[in-house]
């Protein structure tokens, strides 16, 4: 099985979920944004497989210090921009894996896809 998860390695989340999948005997590729970045094309096909609304994330900091039109693109055509723009504002983690997406760490459906 092909898994590869996105996000930010000092975030609380991501680094349970890696734990997680070393426990479950899982290999995984991770994508670091902050060394690699976050590709605007990859983003507006999660949007399109799991809502806009999933993909965002409303509750940190960063999306906080998004100005109006940054708040504005990101209801319409120009999330993909700005998310890759400011990649603290994407769920995290993300992960591809063969049969679909996951976004955010949530155990059972972890199990469910990856067990």
């Amino acid at each position: 099985m092909s898994v590869t998860v996105y996000g930010i390695p000092n975030c609380d989340t991501v680094k349970k979920a890696r734990v997680w999948l070393e426990s479950q005997g899982i290999a995984y590729t991770f994508h670091d944004y902050k060394k690699q970045g976050a590709d605007p094309a990859r983003i507006a096909g999660w949007i399109a497989q799991a809502g806009r609304e999933k993909i965002v994330n409303k509750a940190g900091t960063t999306y906080r210090k998004l100005d109006e039109a940054q708040k504005e693109a990101l209801a319409g055509d120009g999330a993909a921009a700005v998310l890759a723009a400011n990649s603290s504002v994407i769920k995290r983690p993300i992960v591809e894996h063969d049969g679909g997406l996951l976004v955010g760490f949530k155990q059972p459906e972890w199990e469910a896809a990856l067990g």
